[in-house]
């Protein structure tokens, strides 16, 4: 008996580094989650590090962690692509957003497609994505995708994007990335459980 293959909107999650609301990371993390949504179904969901970091911050053990954050670094184990944007502080990703993924299963994002970006005060932080959020994903064995989004301050005007360059490089990381989550897409399985709402 031939069964017929369908497909379903991927499910997104963009994980945003930044410890405060509003937050420039997590509108550069809002940006690329609109951009993909506009070129592909999907499902969206946003975690801000620092709207639950108080949650996790003391635990050692995921066995530690109350329901609500087990709930989100589900949806980052369960989801098809990720997006990770994370500030610089003192050249490298922050303690907490490293923190919480210490708690991701280690084969949870194998082969995951993960768009990496990244916030800071000036330019010379520019590599933190290939130094730093790279090595890190490298680990997991995740697919980070080839063009990377650096922002600094002044690509914002107060927490909404304004540059050009900025905003043009977004749309051509994700353009670079549609055949990849395209193809996600067609292989996903599908899944009849309710899956997190965004």
């Amino acid at each position: 008996m031939s069964t017929i293959k369908t497909t379903r909107p991927l499910r997104v999650v963009a994980v945003s580094g930044g410890l405060q609301r509003p937050s420039k990371s997590a509108a550069l993390a809002e940006h690329l989650l609109e951009l993909i949504a506009s070129e592909i179904p999907c499902q969206p969901h946003l975690i801000e590090i620092g709207q639950i970091a108080t949650q996790f911050a003391g635990a050692v053990w995921r066995s530690q962690l109350p329901g609500a954050v087990v709930q989100q670094l589900a949806a980052v184990e369960q989801a098809d692509v990720l997006i990770v944007v994370t500030p610089v502080f003192r050249g490298s990703y922050t303690g907490l957003f490293k923190h919480f993924f210490d708690f991701i299963e280690q084969d949870a994002l194998i082969d995951k497609p993960i768009l990496l970006a990244a916030t800071g005060g000036s330019e010379r932080h520019v590599l933190v994505i290939d130094h730093q959020l790279r090595p890190l994903f490298s680990f997991f064995q995740a697919r980070t995708l080839p063009l990377g989004i650096y922002a600094t301050d002044k690509d914002f005007s107060g927490y909404q994007l304004q540059s050009e360059a900025l905003i043009e490089r977004a749309n051509l990381a994700v353009q670079r990335a549609l055949p990849i989550l395209q193809l996600t897409q067609r292989t996903a399985p599908l899944h009849t459980e309710e899956w997190l709402a965004a």
